[in-house]
């Protein structure tokens, strides 16, 4: 596994009980993954537009035992409304460290709710820790992806235990 491949982690969940509408009011709260054991501690708006909505801004704060603590701007660059929202984070003249989204997919069996997150193509902290060990960078990325499925299926597990309130 490369960084230069752009990997990607995924979870999903399919909620037999729940409408694509509440799913989708869940998962457009930006503060959601505060809620659970998680690296996002914190999310603050930094535009007048202080929803999901292409083009808001917001700042999350992260703190993880292996890498420390930091913050990311982060913009939403694609909404679907009811469907999907995509958010690219890092710090503006890096380019994206990171691309995150959540999707709403409803169904004959209940709606599945989706979180997926890919590497790249900005550089981040997670790269010098790969140039410090390029022969280890397989084991450092699948690290790194296995933090983010926990964490992301902690928002899910989440999700599933809320979506009826």
């Amino acid at each position: 596994m490369r960084f230069r491949d752009a990997p990607t982690a995924e979870v999903s969940v399919l909620l037999a009980d729940c409408s694509p509408e509440r799913a989708w009011e869940l998962v457009t709260d930006v503060e959601l993954p505060t809620r659970v054991t998680g690296e996002l501690t914190g999310v603050e708006w930094l535009t007048d537009v202080a929803e999901v909505a292409v083009g808001a801004r917001f700042r999350g704060h992260n703190a993880s035992e292996s890498l420390g603590e930091w913050s990311a701007e982060c913009e939403i660059v694609e909404v679907e409304p009811g469907r999907r929202w995509v958010w690219t984070a890092g710090l503006p003249q890096t380019g994206p460290w990171t691309t995150w989204a959540f999707e709403v997919d409803p169904g004959p069996k209940g709606t599945t709710v989706r979180q997926w997150a890919r590497l790249g193509p900005g550089r981040s902290r997670l790269n010098e820790f790969i140039d410090a060990k390029p022969e280890a960078e397989g084991f450092i990325i699948a690290r790194r992806l296995d933090a983010w499925r926990t964490g992301m299926q902690a928002n899910l597990d989440w999700i599933a235990a809320h979506h009826a309130d």
